[in-house]
């Protein structure tokens, strides 16, 4: 059987199953999107972030 037909069986054929769906993707893809976005600001900002810097303050 093919992946479309699973998926049209499984999620598109109602609609609450397609929402519920649809609200777990998202919430995956904007945790996965924060994570990456905060790596990322980090690496890039890395030695002037209060983190970083704090020991010389306190």
């Amino acid at each position: 059987m093919s992946l479309w037909s699973t998926l049209n069986r499984n999620v598109f054929k109602r609609t609450s199953t397609f929402a519920v769906a649809v609200a777990g993707g998202t919430f995956f893809f904007e945790r996965t999107f924060e994570v990456i976005s905060v790596t990322i600001f980090e690496s890039i900002n890395k030695g002037k972030l209060w983190k970083d810097i704090k020991h010389k303050y306190e």
